[in-house]
């Protein structure tokens, strides 16, 4: 797949686009050295595009009732463990809750719990990823600030998409979470582990099994899932890999910079442009570095995130189909069979009625989830451009000034050396 590709099928069909930080600024004049007159940044054109996009926004948006907050991530040692407690902090206005104000305490775990508690529940519904635990690589970093804070900013999301979700908002062990100060009764009241066998070799046989016949809707959108989740990993590795060579080129550019300058020092005739040049390649190095930590904090997490969500989402297919296969096998054995007839009656019924509901839940999830992709990825790309462009223009002020100065200082020899 040629990243061609991958660009023109996210920005047209996949998106839609038809439809856990202070640098100096160097003010540049409406013209540039030669004196002609200075384009149009593109920065204004995406200015102006985002103004429009948030009139949108603001005139469909919702009354929201429920503000949840992740913050002050603090670090607890035991006997037996490491692991660090978030505060979350919840605002809401809903009649179901007897405050309107809530601070608890949550480790990892607990999140875990609340997303296993709600997948449980609503197994037909897309239930916004968590961050993974951690990767081998890293286990030992998993506790220093740069991690810690990027996952508290994924935590934070991931409340903040069950508190708009217009049924996950409901549940009651969301509630839960954001009220009860301990939830260790709580956990202890989940399905038991036969329980949770027995469902995944339900689950199993019915994968093997396989469908008779799945709607075509569902065949489209299975068919898009895979489609995209190829483009987004194919983007989230290739933005990984540039943001590792561009840390490359910045230790490089580190070193450039006092090369000059020491140069400087044995080269008298030439000390004031080697100065200058050390200079410029020192600001630039600091733009870079601010570029790369954007692409680190914004763009990245984002892909990483629908990364995550692509396998959610084809997750909750699979479980659609594997209710609609035990329907299936259902009714088969009802007409086969002379014996139990009424019992099995029933039992075919209560799944074609399991099969009607987990269409319509995920039918009514698909088009909520791809809105809410396609405004993330949309604001990610954008910022990424804007930033881009900041970087640039900053990198082409600091060279331009150079000339100038050269120019300037050229044009004053040739003075002296004429009189």
């Amino acid at each position: 797949m040629s990243g061609q590709t991958v660009a023109a099928d996210l920005s047209g069909h996949m998106l839609g686009l038809d439809e856990d930080e202070d640098l100096e600024v160097f003010t540049k004049n409406s013209s540039l050295a030669d004196g002609s007159p200075m384009p149009n940044s593109p920065g204004s054109m995406v200015n102006q595009y985002r103004l429009e996009e948030d009139e949108e926004d603001q005139l469909g948006a919702y009354t929201k009732d429920i503000f949840v907050t992740v913050d002050n991530p603090e670090s607890n040692v035991t006997a037996i463990e490491t692991f660090i407690m978030y505060r979350v902090v919840t605002k809401t206005t809903r009649s179901e809750f007897d405050s309107s104000e809530y601070e608890v305490r949550r480790r990892y775990q607990d999140f875990l719990w609340l997303r296993s508690r709600l997948e449980e529940n609503h197994p037909t519904l897309i239930v916004h990823p968590l961050p993974e635990k951690f990767v081998m690589k890293s286990m030992v970093e998993r506790f220093n600030d740069d991690f810690i804070e990027t996952r508290r900013k994924a935590l934070h999301r991931f409340l903040n998409k069950i508190s708009e979700h217009p049924i996950l908002s409901y549940s009651q062990h969301f509630k839960v979470f954001l009220t009860a100060q301990d939830l260790v009764s709580q956990k202890k009241q989940g399905p038991g582990f036969l329980s949770r066998m027995g469902e995944t070799v339900r689950a199993v046989a019915n994968s093997v099994r396989g469908l008779r016949s799945r709607p075509e809707e569902f065949t489209v959108m299975q068919d898009y899932m895979e489609n995209f989740s190829n483009k987004i990993c194919s983007v989230d590795k290739v933005t990984q890999r540039i943001i590792k060579e561009q840390r490359e080129y910045l230790d490089e550019l580190k070193q450039y910079s006092p090369t000059y300058t020491q140069w400087a020092e044995s080269e008298e005739e030439l000390s004031q442009p080697l100065k200058a040049i050390a200079s410029c390649v020192e600001r630039c190095s600091k733009e870079t570095e601010e570029q790369i930590h954007h692409l680190s904090e914004v763009l990245v997490p984002t892909l990483h995130e629908y990364v995550l969500c692509a396998e959610t989402v084809k997750a909750v297919m699979r479980r659609r189909d594997n209710i609609q296969a035990e329907f299936e096998a259902k009714n088969e054995a009802l007409v086969s069979r002379k014996v139990d007839q009424e019992a099995l009656q029933e039992e075919v019924d209560g799944l074609a009625d399991r099969v009607e509901l987990a269409n319509n839940a995920l039918r009514g999830d698909w088009s909520r989830w791809q809105n809410g992709m396609r405004t993330d990825l949309r604001s990610a790309f954008i910022s990424t451009a804007e930033k881009n462009v900041e970087h640039y223009e900053k990198c082409l002020a600091v060279w331009e000034s150079f000339l100038l100065s050269q120019r300037e200082e050229l044009s004053q020899e040739q003075v002296e050396d004429a009189s």
